[in-house]
């Protein structure tokens, strides 16, 4: 059965592996970030909080080396605690160096931005302009158009104007027809009744005329041939 103390130098050299590991990928993450700054504040502190427990368990396992009974053990433990405090110092320069790099590509990622932001200044400046040209062609454009409804407006009242007073001159020409129609149907009328006034009187003078040559033929007659 493993002593207590074995259990213990085991534990620690395996949660130093896995804090270093986490350390590591932490550097990473560092070495990949774009920013902003807050997130790499972020990342920061995270690693010390990592390499606080990775310290706290390289002592831990100094501390069970000091207490082996065992020189060579001993000695041994004590070559694990030394190869781990220089892998912390190098993963400590690697962190170093990757926020270096972290925070020269955040600089240079700014300084894009500040360029592009004046680009973008200068472009809406431009934009500003086209738009005020825009608008002020489409408010000529929009005169002329007003202008030209106007035009419309007028020669439509005039095109009514001269409807109505077309349509009050037929009006006018109607109601002259009427009276033209009424005064022929009073002609006709009349030269109808005029046409049977001449037809009576003439058969008035066919039995006047009649009556008179019977007369004359009677007298005649009398006085020719008494003793008829």
């Amino acid at each position: 059965m493993a002593a207590p103390q074995d259990v213990h130098v085991r534990i620690c050299n395996q949660e130093i592996v896995k804090f270093d590991l986490e350390v590591k990928a932490l550097i990473q993450d560092i070495r990949d970030c774009s920013g902003p700054l807050s997130e790499l504040t972020e990342l920061n502190t995270k690693v010390k909080e990592k390499f606080q427990q990775l310290r706290c368990r390289i002592q831990d396992l100094e501390q069970s080396a000091r207490e082996q009974d065992k020189e060579s053990e001993k000695q041994l433990l004590l070559q694990e605690v030394e190869n781990h405090k220089k892998q912390m110092l190098s993963n400590q320069t690697s962190w170093r160096k990757a926020n270096l790099t972290c925070k020269i590509a955040i600089d240079n990622l700014e300084k894009a931005e500040l360029m592009q932001g004046g680009d973008l200044l200068r472009q809406r400046k431009t934009t500003k302009e086209s738009l005020a040209q825009t608008s002020s062609t489409i408010t000529e454009s929009l005169m002329g158009i007003s202008r030209m409804m106007s035009q419309q407006v007028q020669q439509s009242e005039e095109a009514m104007q001269t409807l109505v007073s077309s349509s009050r001159t037929l009006l006018d020409a109607n109601e002259e027809f009427k009276s033209m129609s009424g005064t022929i149907q009073l002609g006709r009328k009349l030269i109808t009744k005029y046409n049977r006034r001449e037809l009576t009187d003439k058969l008035l003078i066919f039995l006047a005329l009649a009556l008179f040559l019977a007369t004359v033929l009677y007298i005649v007659k009398k006085r020719l041939f008494p003793f008829l």
